[in-house]
């Protein structure tokens, strides 16, 4: 991973552009994300939040533009970049029928890991749902389900960490555990980007706040810089909405 992460930014989005018919989602958005970061994405729905985060996961191309990835164009070698990202989309996504622990064995064989067995344990840990593992998925909650994509999306040890709004469905422990897993995981010369509506966990978890209005940055700033009151006036000058 060191080596990974000694190749130029983390992330390197310019000039990217994104129209689902007529409506343009993403307008010539240009955005960085460094080593050691944990960026927050605010914005009303609609900003494009979502939508970036599926490009950068590779589940969705750009009209224009480019991404890189630990400094390789994601248009030119994704195969490779995508071993490098974990994804955590708003809906869990996972497969019900199975259990949590065969969730993961699947997720492991796709990425051709080895010592599958005490990853998978390791992840739960992490978690919290080793006492869940073996049940099937369609039986548990939400938010358990939500904290076994999470555990999907560490597996492979990515340096690049993508979520959407994954604090969606978490009772207060959990969310505990996500906020020490995001400053660990971005305290380890990792970088996680992460969607969110609730400006106390962009305060609790974030190192900079970006913030999408009409596809593309209207505003950015260290959360060291900045606190609660100033974001809200940027935003609401931005959307003219209340956060």
């Amino acid at each position: 991973m060191n080596e990974v992460i000694s190749e130029g930014y983390a992330i390197d989005v310019r000039d990217l552009t994104k129209s689902y018919g007529r409506v343009r989602v993403i307008d010539k958005l240009d955005l960085i994300v460094r080593w050691n970061e944990v960026v927050v994405l605010l914005g009303p729905n609609g900003s494009g939040k979502t939508t970036l985060l599926k490009m950068l996961a590779t589940l969705t191309r750009a009209d224009q533009g480019t991404i890189r990835l630990c400094g390789h164009s994601l248009a030119h070698d994704a195969a490779r970049l995508r071993r490098l990202i974990g994804v955590v989309t708003h809906d869990p996504m996972v497969y019900g029928d199975l259990t949590g622990e065969e969730n993961l064995r699947f997720h492991a064989r796709l990425f051709g890991l080895d010592e599958i067995e005490g990853r998978i344990a390791h992840v739960a840990d992490i978690v919290g749902m080793t006492a869940t593992l073996r049940q099937k998925t369609g039986t548990l909650s939400h938010g358990m389900q939500k904290r076994l994509s999470i555990a999907r999306a560490l597996l492979h040890d990515p340096p690049i960490l993508l979520l959407d709004e994954p604090e969606t469905g978490l009772d207060q422990n959990a969310l505990v555990m996500l906020e020490r897993l995001v400053k660990e995981w971005s305290g380890q010369g990792r970088v996680v980007l992460m969607a969110t509506h609730n400006l106390d966990r962009a305060l609790a978890i974030g190192s900079r706040v970006v913030l999408l209005a009409r596809g593309t940055v209207a505003y950015e700033q260290s959360l060291e810089a900045v606190g609660a009151d100033l974001v809200r006036k940027a935003y609401f000058e931005h959307t003219r909405e209340r956060l």
